[in-house]
């Protein structure tokens, strides 16, 4: 796990001793291919951070801010550890729920890009985070005017976009699907 290109291109990035699911370097590598003209100057927001990956990579491409959420305490430790690493600026941390911070702190229309890699519910019964996500409207005020929301999911779920959202693009890389969204309206 790296920071890919940018400022911090190739260095190395620690992950936390928890269940979290670090996004691969070749899935990462897609989603910015596909954002890198707008990264420059961006503000973006990082949801269920975990090792701050998404949100390092943007920084790093050019990003002028990441502001990172994770309730985790170790994995927010690994956060700042990597931010130290790779002597990026523009970071803000907050560690609580994702949720919270939607409904309560997000700014509305602060985000060109928001990031979420939340855990998969792999058995009957578990919390599925992307369907919560995707009914968030705090979520969607967050977003700047033709914003994206980038949304790691299980591959082959369906969400129900609703009034709110509109699929730009989808695509999958094994395990995960990368969805990107941008708000209607």
């Amino acid at each position: 796990m790296r920071v890919i290109a940018g400022m911090a291109g190739g260095i190395p990035l620690v992950a936390p001793k928890t269940d979290i699911r670090p996004t691969m370097d070749r899935v990462k590598g897609a989603i910015f291919s596909s954002l890198e003209p707008g990264l420059e100057g961006a503000r973006v927001l990082d949801l269920f951070a975990g090792a701050g990956t998404l949100g390092i990579e943007a920084l790093s491409r050019g990003a002028r801010e990441a502001v990172f959420v994770e309730k985790e305490m170790r994995a927010m430790a690994a956060i700042r550890r990597n931010l130290e690493k790779t002597r990026l600026e523009g970071a803000i941390l907050q560690e609580m729920d994702v949720f919270s911070y939607l409904d309560r702190l997000a700014p509305k229309g602060a985000f060109d890009f928001i990031f979420a890699d939340p855990p998969y519910a792999k058995a009957p019964g578990e919390r599925d985070f992307a369907p919560e996500l995707m009914a968030s409207q705090s979520l969607a005020d967050a977003l700047a005017p033709g914003g994206i929301f980038v949304l790691e999911k299980i591959p082959g779920q369906a969400l129900a976009l609703g009034k709110r959202w509109e699929l730009v693009r989808e695509r999958k890389y094994g395990a995960t699907e990368v969805a990107l969204f941008r708000a209607k309206g």
